[in-house]
C-alpha cells in the first residue's frame, strides 16, 4: 500500500498517478458519448453540407471567423432570448471539426441562418459598419473578387471524399458534381451560403 506521504515526496510517482486519474476520468466522461444516440445521430432536418456550403465553411475557417464568433447557443435564458433555440448535439454530426468556441467578440452565429437576407450579409461582409455602426469586425470585401473554384473549391471533391471517411454520407454523384455546383461563385458567395444554413434545422425562435 502506497502511503500519501510517499506520493507527495516522489514527483515521478505523483505525475504518473495524476495522469492515470486524468486519463481514467476522461475515458469515463468521453467514451459513453460515442455510443449515445443523441450525440451520434443527426436530428431531423440536418443534412451534410453541400459542395457550396462546404467551400464556404473553408473560407470561414481560413479567415479565422471562429476567433470572434462561437457556434454554440447555451441553454440559458439570456442566450436563447438573444440567439434562439439552444444548440443540441445532433446538429453537429457532420461538422469536422466543429466550430463551437467560447470567444464572443462578435455574436454567436449558430442560429444566424435565415435571420438576415443575402444582401444584408453581403453588405456586412463588404463593410460591417454600413449595417452595424458600432461593429469592430474587419471588412472582407476582397472575398468578392476571388473565385471559389480557384481557391477553396479547387480540391472540393477530394475534401468530400475525406469527409466520407469520417462518416459523412456523400454519394458519388454529390462528389462528381461538386465543382460544377461551385461554378463561378466567389468566396463571398459560398461564405454567405454557409452562413445562411447555420442552425436552420431547429426552428429559429426567440
Amino acid at each position: 500500500m502506497i502511503k500519501h506521504e510517499q506520493i507527495e515526496k516522489n514527483v515521478g510517482l505523483l505525475i504518473v498517478l495524476t495522469l492515470g486519474v486524468v486519463i481514467w476520468g476522461g475515458l469515463l466522461e468521453i467514451l459513453p458519448l460515442f455510443f449515445q444516440k443523441s450525440t451520434t445521430t443527426p436530428i431531423e432536418g440536418v443534412k451534410p453540407y453541400d459542395a457550396v456550403r462546404l467551400a464556404g465553411r473553408d473560407v470561414y475557417i481560413r479567415e479565422g471567423c471562429y476567433n470572434c464568433h462561437s457556434q454554440m447557443v447555451r441553454p440559458f435564458r439570456a442566450e436563447t432570448e438573444r440567439y434562439g433555440h439552444y444548440s443540441v448535439a445532433g446538429e453537429y454530426v457532420y461538422d469536422h471539426p466543429f466550430q463551437w468556441g467560447s470567444k464572443r467578440t462578435g455574436p454567436d452565429l449558430h442560429r444566424v441562418g435565415g435571420r438576415y437576407s443575402d444582401e444584408w450579409q453581403r453588405a456586412h461582409l463588404m463593410n460591417p459598419r454600413d449595417v452595424v455602426p458600432e461593429s469592430n469586425m474587419p471588412a472582407f470585401a476582397f472575398l468578392a473578387g476571388a473565385k471559389a473554384k480557384d481557391t477553396v473549391g479547387s480540391d472540393i471533391d477530394a475534401k468530400m471524399q475525406a469527409m466520407v471517411k469520417l462518416g459523412v454520407p456523400y454519394t458519388a454523384d454529390d462528389i462528381k458534381g461538386a465543382k460544377a455546383a461551385i461554378g463561378d461563385k466567389t468566396e463571398m458567395d459560398v461564405l454567405i451560403a454557409y452562413l445562411q444554413g447555420l442552425g436552420t434545422a431547429l426552428k429559429n425562435t426567440k
